[in-house]
């Protein structure tokens, strides 16, 4: 039990990384790995560049696992990405749960996201939902505001799990949130996601 505490709170505090990298990381590397030897990987970046990233013993790794909409509760703690509508709302292109460890370390927050143009990533509780015709609408709360977000069909909905290197193999999507460029062009990392079983959509 201890290392699953401590295997979540490590995850958790990946994602403080993640969450602070709002306004210290400019630009998030998203792709998936084609090869891997020992702690270096290549990695295809989702614009078609290739990369290679190192992990060290300081990297943290956070999985997620494919869930759905079934799975958020009421006070559930999520993370959305979506894009803001002329209406206020956010139709969602991806969420994600965060653990039970993480309530409480990462921030709950509203603020521009580097996945698409004019994206947003808004971390926050959920209040309640309720049917419209454009999908499933929550409304989430977050320290300085609400807003309401919109789950469609194409909503790729994840769920964070303690996660580690061993899953970082040629194939599997990542997202690396905090890293630092090194002198050969190489980036070390510092804390990223990989998809078990999904490919991270954030």
């Amino acid at each position: 039990m201890r290392h699953v505490i401590y295997g979540a709170l490590g995850v958790a505090l990946a994602l403080v990384a993640a969450t602070a990298a709002f306004a210290q990381q400019a630009t998030r590397i998203r792709g998936q790995i084609e090869k891997a030897e020992g702690d270096t990987y290549v990695i295809k970046t989702r614009e078609g560049a290739t990369i290679t990233a190192r992990a060290d013993d300081k990297t943290r790794v956070g999985a997620l696992v494919k869930a759905s909409l079934a799975d958020i509760k009421n006070d559930s703690f999520i993370g959305i990405a979506g894009l803001p509508q002329p209406d206020g709302r956010i139709v969602a292109f991806s969420i994600h749960i965060f653990l039970p460890a993480q309530r409480g370390v990462v921030p709950d927050r509203h603020g521009p996201w580097d996945a698409r143009p004019n994206s947003t990533m808004t971390n926050a509780y959920v209040g309640n939902a309720a049917k419209s015709a454009d999908g499933e609408v929550l409304t989430v709360k977050y320290k300085d505001g609400e807003k309401q977000v919109v789950v469609t069909p194409e909503t790729v909905i994840a769920a964070a799990a303690p996660g580690g290197k061993d899953e970082l193999k040629p194939g599997a999507g990542v997202v690396i949130f905090g890293y630092e460029k090194q002198s050969d062009g190489a980036v070390l990392v510092r804390s990223m996601y990989v998809g078990r079983g999904v490919t991270p959509a954030m």
